[in-house]
């Protein structure tokens, strides 16, 4: 089994790797390739089959994404403006800050929200907020609301399969493949859009 496979990080250090876990996802870089969605989902499974609770795996769930995002957001915020006003060169133009702030000003509350339902954008969009300078306010209201949203529903959903389905662990495999490929269409189809314009 990999290390990143989500039935062995939580068999292996329960409520701290979930927490650790979590928090590296949405809110350090290095944990873009963290398995978010089918972790929380494994989480909910587990609660009703081992030894984890319900309960504590949503409020450990739901804390790590919310200081997650914040601390992502505080990046943006404190290093971004300082990286992009270097010299321009290829990838780094002081007008992306500029499109940064334009965007989190128009799309922001909404962005924050839907980001943690998508791999990779959950990771980014924090940082992204800080680095337009979104205000932090607004920021955290959706960060709280977005993080309330995707913990209870993939949590609920593993738990919930975990007690009416005989025989669901069959099925947890199955399930995981499947939150990772619903998760990541969207992203696919907006890139897909994007070239054919």
């Amino acid at each position: 089994m990999s290390f990143l496979d989500p039935t062995t990080i939580l068999t292996a250090t329960g409520y701290v790797g979930l927490f650790l876990a979590v928090f590296a996802e949405t809110g350090l870089l290095i944990g873009v390739m963290l398995p978010g969605d089918s972790l929380l989902f494994v989480a909910g499974f587990l609660a009703f089959t081992s030894n984890l609770h319900i309960v504590w795996v949503i409020v450990i769930a739901f804390t790590a994404s919310v200081i997650g995002d914040s601390t992502g957001y505080m990046i943006g915020r404190k290093y971004g403006p300082a990286v992009f006003a270097r010299e321009e060169s290829f990838f780094f133009k002081k007008s992306y800050v500029e499109r940064a702030r334009l965007f989190y000003e128009k799309h922001g509350a909404k962005t924050i929200v839907l980001a943690r339902f998508m791999p990779i954008i959950r990771t980014f969009a924090p940082l992204f907020a800080g680095i337009g300078g979104m205000k932090y306010s607004l920021f955290f209201f959706y960060n709280v609301v977005g993080g309330a949203l995707w913990t209870l529903s993939m949590c609920l959903f593993g738990y919930f399969l975990g007690k009416t389905v005989p025989n669901a662990d069959a099925y947890v495999l199955p399930i995981v493949i499947g939150l990772i490929i619903v998760s990541m269409l969207p992203g696919v189809i907006k890139l897909i859009m994007s070239r054919n314009k």
